[in-house]
C-alpha cells in the first residue's frame, strides 16, 4: 500500500515492443537520475512478452509469458502497461490495483472504455493511476488538465491528436495528391500501419476524445460517446476547395462544455471527431506532418497551446518514464496522486445538436430554376446561406442565396454549387442534404465538410462565426 515508504521500487513491464523497449533502454541507461528524481531506486522486476525469443537485447531472467504471475508478484511496486488492447489488459491491470499496486498505462482504449473501472479500484485501494502517454505521445497534456487547471474552469478542447491522419492530409494539402496515394506515402515512410482503420476511419482519435472529456469536463465519457468520423471520404477536391477559401482541412477532436439545447437546464459535454475546414489563421492549421497539437481553453487562463510529437517510441517513453517517476515517487514518500473526478454528471449531447458551420458541393443541371430550388431546400430546413459559388457548367459565378441568375436556356450542362452555411445544427444539415438527393435538378451532394472557426472568425467564408 501507499502508506508504507519504500527504499525500492520494483516495476513490472507488460509488453517490450516499440515503447517498452524504449522505457527499457531508459531505465537502464538513467538509472542514477532516475533514482535521485524518485528518492530511491528503480528496478525492473520482469517483464511480460508473448515471444521471449525475439527480446535477445533484454536479461533472459526478466522475461516472462506468464503476465498475471508477474503482475501479483509480491515484491512488484508499480505496474507499467504498454501491451494495448482490452484483454487481458483490463483484468491485469484491475488485478494490479485492487492489490494496492500503481499502474502506468499508455493504453488509450482501454482508458477510454474502462477508466471508470479502473479510476474507482485505484481509488478503493489507494492506489495510483496514470496515463499521460495515452494522448498525445511525449506532449505534456493530461497533467496539466488535471492539475494545472484544476482550479479553473475548462470550456473547450481541440486539437490534432492522430498523428497519421495529419501526415496524410497534409501530404494531400502539399502536393496536392488524393487520400489513396497519400495513405500509400504514408505506410511507405512508417507512419501508417499495414491496418490502418483505427487511425483513419477516427478510433485512435476518438479514444484520445474520451479521456480528454473525462479529465477536462469531470464527466464519465467513453469512447461510443464520442460522435466519430474518418478521413476516408476527403478528397482533393476538398483540399484545394479549403485552399481556395483561406483554409486547411484536419483531423480534429473536439470536446466542449456547453449549454444544454432544446430548453434543457445546465450544460451538457460535446466529444466528437470529423474532418473539418478550419482557417490558415488558425495556429493548427500550421501544424502539419505526423505532429500533433491540442488547444485548450480555459475561463481564467485563456487560450493554451500544447504542441510536440504525438507518436513514437522515444516519445512516448518519455511520457511513461514521467508518470513512473511520480507513481514511484509516491511509493518511496508514501503518498498518494490526484484522483480522478468525475462529479459533474453532465449529459452527452446528441451530435444532431451540435452547431457549427459547413461547407457543401452541390452537383446540379446547371439549368434556370436551380438555385433557387436548392436555396429553398436549405431555408426550409432552417439552414442559412452564407455564400455559393458555381463551379463549372457556364461560367462560374459567385451569387448570394437569393440570386437566382442562371443564365437562362437550360442547356442541360452540369455543374457544382459550392454552399457555405452560417452555423447550424447537425440535425438539420443532414436533413437538408437527404432532401437535396431527391430533387431532379440535383444529380448528387458531391461533399461535405464541417467548418471549424475554434473561437476565430472565418471571414474567408462569409463573416464571421
Amino acid at each position: 500500500m501507499n502508506d508504507v515508504p519504500k527504499d525500492r521500487i520494483k516495476v513490472a513491464l507488460l509488453g517490450c515492443g516499440v515503447v517498452g523497449s524504449q522505457v527499457v533502454r531508459l531505465l537502464r541507461e538513467d538509472a542514477e537520475e532516475l533514482a535521485a528524481r524518485v528518492g530511491a531506486p528503480v528496478e525492473l522486476a520482469g517483464i511480460a512478452v508473448r515471444r521471449p525469443q525475439r527480446h535477445r537485447d533484454v536479461p533472459a531472467d526478466l522475461l516472462t509469458t506468464d503476465a498475471a504471475g508477474l503482475v501479483a508478484r509480491p515484491d512488484v511496486d508499480v505496474v507499467v502497461e504498454l501491451m494495448g488492447g482490452l484483454e487481458p489488459a483490463r483484468d491485469l491491470l484491475l488485478d494490479a490495483l485492487k492489490a494496492g499496486r500503481s499502474v502506468v498505462s499508455a493504453n488509450k482504449a482501454l482508458l477510454a472504455e474502462e477508466g471508470e473501472a479502473l479510476a474507482t479500484a485505484a481509488r478503493d485501494s489507494g492506489a495510483d493511476l496514470y496515463y499521460e502517454a495515452s494522448v498525445a505521445g511525449a506532449i505534456p497534456l493530461l497533467r496539466p488538465i488535471q492539475q494545472s487547471l484544476a482550479g479553473d474552469r475548462i470550456r473547450r478542447v481541440a486539437g490534432i491528436v492522430n498523428g497519421t491522419t495529419n501526415f496524410i492530409l497534409s501530404a494531400m494539402e502539399s502536393t496536392g495528391a488524393g487520400y489513396a496515394d497519400a495513405l500509400e506515402e504514408a505506410g511507405r515512410l512508417g507512419y501508417a500501419e499495414a491496418d490502418p482503420t483505427a487511425d483513419v476511419d477516427g478510433y485512435d482519435a476518438a479514444s484520445k476524445a474520451a479521456i480528454l472529456a473525462s479529465l477536462a469536463f469531470h464527466t464519465r465519457v467513453t469512447a461510443s460517446d464520442v460522435h466519430r468520423e474518418g478521413i476516408r471520404e476527403v478528397t482533393a477536391a476538398d483540399i484545394a476547395s479549403a485552399r481556395s477559401l483561406g483554409c486547411t482541412v484536419k483531423l480534429l477532436a473536439i470536446c466542449e462544455q456547453v449549454p444544454g439545447g432544446n430548453g434543457a437546464a445546465g450544460d451538457v459535454v460535446s466529444a466528437r471527431v470529423y474532418p473539418a475546414m478550419i482557417p490558415k489563421s488558425h495556429p493548427l492549421a500550421s501544424v502539419s506532418g505526423a505532429f500533433n497539437a491540442v488547444f485548450v481553453e480555459a475561463d481564467a487562463a485563456g487560450p493554451l497551446m500544447f504542441y510536440g510529437q504525438g507518436a513514437g517510441g522515444p516519445q512516448t517513453a518519455s511520457a511513461v518514464l514521467g508518470d513512473l517517476v511520480a507513481a514511484a515517487r509516491n511509493k518511496v514518500i508514501g503518498g498518494r496522486g490526484p484522483r480522478d473526478t468525475a462529479y459533474a454528471h453532465l449529459p452527452i449531447q446528441p451530435i444532431g445538436e451540435v452547431r457549427t458551420r459547413y461547407h457543401v458541393n452541390v452537383d446540379v443541371h446547371d439549368r434556370a430554376g436551380v438555385l433557387a430550388a436548392v436555396a429553398s431546400v436549405f431555408a426550409e430546413h432552417g439552414v442559412s446561406i452564407a455564400t455559393v459559388k458555381q463551379e463549372g457548367g457556364r461560367e462560374a459565378a459567385d451569387s448570394g442565396p437569393g440570386d437566382d441568375e442562371d443564365h437562362g436556356g437550360g442547356r442541360g450542362t452540369d455543374a457544382t454549387l459550392v454552399v457555405v452555411t452560417h452555423e447550424a445544427p447537425d440535425a438539420a444539415l443532414r436533413a437538408t442534404v437527404d432532401a437535396l438527393s431527391g430533387l431532379e435538378s440535383v444529380r448528387g451532394v458531391a461533399s461535405v465538410l464541417r467548418v471549424e472557426g475554434l473561437g476565430r472568425p472565418v471571414h474567408a467564408l462569409g463573416g464571421a462565426q
